[in-house]
């Protein structure tokens, strides 16, 4: 996928003044906080879950290596095979060459953000391959010839008439308008295809290193139809998606689907071990897992470990007024919201990336409802630091910061600065005591008015309210 990271300002912009996408935002983005308030608080032992689940995945990068070795081990003894791959170059490789051995020619996927993250649609298209999306809302954006905006509701960004206007354009025939009409229409499409393909495509939304299974969530069945039919299973995914045992799983599905969607569970849990035995009704000939690091292994030990703690809800953009506001395609790249401002620029630079992780307000709500405590407030100063130290923020914004240091250490001239600016905004406020412009600061009064502070700085507010103390 084709990294837009640099073009975020812009689209941003445009995203702001596109009410069908408010729409479409605002009606998701209610569903999903609200489901999840009610769920979280039906379940006493929620807060503990995610401090033990944090606690679980930090034991997990910890000894990482063992694992990831265990569940190899596992894997092969089940007739599976894992592939390691250090990049998104190799991945797609390994794909490749096992589409070409089985002489595929028709491939169904299920949802995988890992899939998205390498570039295997186009790489698979490219070789001549046809892949179809079975998720719905993958399938949506597949017809839009749009990338993902959100990493559980792929198409959180269209509306119902868009969609309407894009199975009528696809698929012919009259015009369908209601929910359920939509559903039934993309289930009769793509029924067939799950008998027609080759090559059956999953993500791993864990790794059980004791069974070598792997385990995906969906709501939709489309990706036990993907795995189970098709006569060679792949699965892609994360190094970090690994869990010990097969209790560790139930721990963490106690918090995904809450987290995620509202829901108590979801509504298939489906476990994948090895290609069909002897005696099976159906399974795949080959079974076969691709690991992913593209950048994991790096993160192992640094400032932004913690970020492998995630497990892919989408709480964080959820409940983030940003990406409530611009949607998932302004962030231009795989991963949107607070978690794709730590990702994109870990996996793609933080050169190409410069914008994200100062498109946040450091509001914390991100951090208040991630189901694994990712401290991504945290994470997304660093990332800021970090560009800082490396010349990679403007300049005028280098010579500001300058400055406020300068004045900043050096107290009296601070206290001074402070009285100056206070009452030079109360006389701009005027009688309305509200500032309609304000220069270095277009960007927030274009939107809304700024209120005129008193007239005197915070000390002397408080020392007027607490005398004698400071």
């Amino acid at each position: 996928m084709q990294v837009n990271s640099p073009n975020f300002k812009a689209k941003a912009e445009a995203a702001l003044t596109d009410p069908q996408l408010r729409e479409a935002l605002g009606k998701t983005r209610i569903m999903f906080v609200n489901k999840r308030a009610e769920l979280a608080a039906a379940l006493p032992e929620f807060e503990h879950l995610r401090d033990e689940a944090r606690d679980r995945k930090n034991h997990i990068l910890a000894h990482l290596d063992h694992y990831l070795e265990r569940f190899d081990e596992a894997v092969t003894r089940a007739g599976g095979k894992v592939h390691w791959c250090a990049d998104a170059a190799e991945a797609r490789r390994v794909i490749l060459d096992i589409c070409r051995r089985v002489e595929a020619k028709s491939i169904t996927k299920g949802k995988s953000m890992v899939s998205e993250e390498i570039g295997l649609n186009e790489a698979l298209e490219a070789e001549g391959y046809r892949v179809l999306e079975t998720d719905l809302g993958e399938y949506i954006i597949q017809l839009a010839h749009e990338p993902p905006s959100h990493i559980i509701a792929p198409a959180a960004h269209k509306t119902q008439e868009q969609v309407a206007d894009l199975f009528h354009a696809a698929h012919g025939g009259p015009r369908k308008t209601t929910v359920a009409e939509l559903v039934t229409e993309a289930r009769l499409v793509l029924r067939d295809e799950y008998f027609r393909a080759d090559v059956g495509i999953t993500g791993g939304n864990f790794l059980v290193a004791e069974t070598g299974s792997t385990v995906i969530v969906t709501n939709e069945g489309n990706g036990d139809l993907t795995q189970t039919l098709a006569r060679v299973h792949i699965v892609t995914s994360g190094i970090e998606r690994i869990v010990p045992t097969l209790e560790d799983v139930s721990l963490f599905l106690r918090i995904l689907a809450r987290s995620a969607t509202g829901q108590e569970t979801e509504t298939y849990t489906t476990f994948s071990t090895g290609p069909r035995r002897p005696g099976d009704p159906d399974g795949p000939e080959e079974f076969h897992v691709v690991l992913v690091d593209n950048g994991r292994s790096g993160m192992l030990g640094g400032p932004f470990q913690d970020m492998l703690r995630c497990i892919r809800c989408g709480a964080c953009m959820n409940h983030c007024p940003v990406y409530g506001a611009v949607g998932g395609h302004a962030y231009g790249w795989v991963y949107p919201g607070p978690m794709g401002a730590v990702l994109t620029p870990l996996f793609v630079g933080l050169d190409a990336t410069r914008d994200l992780p100062n498109a946040c307000t450091l509001n914390g709500r991100c951090q208040s409802v991630c189901p694994v405590r990712i401290p991504l407030p945290e994470l997304l100063r660093e990332l800021r630091h970090q560009q800082h130290q490396q010349g990679l923020r403007p300049p005028a914004e280098r010579r500001a910061l300058a400055t406020w240091r300068f004045v900043a250490e050096r107290p009296r001239l601070y206290q001074f600065a402070n009285r100056v600016a206070a009452r030079a905004l109360k006389g701009l406020g005027g009688d309305a005591g509200r500032l309609r412009s304000l220069p270095f600061a277009e960007g927030w009064t274009a939107f809304r008015d700024l209120p005129a502070p008193e007239g005197l700085t915070f000390l002397e507010l408080w020392q007027a309210r607490h005398p004698g103390k400071r």
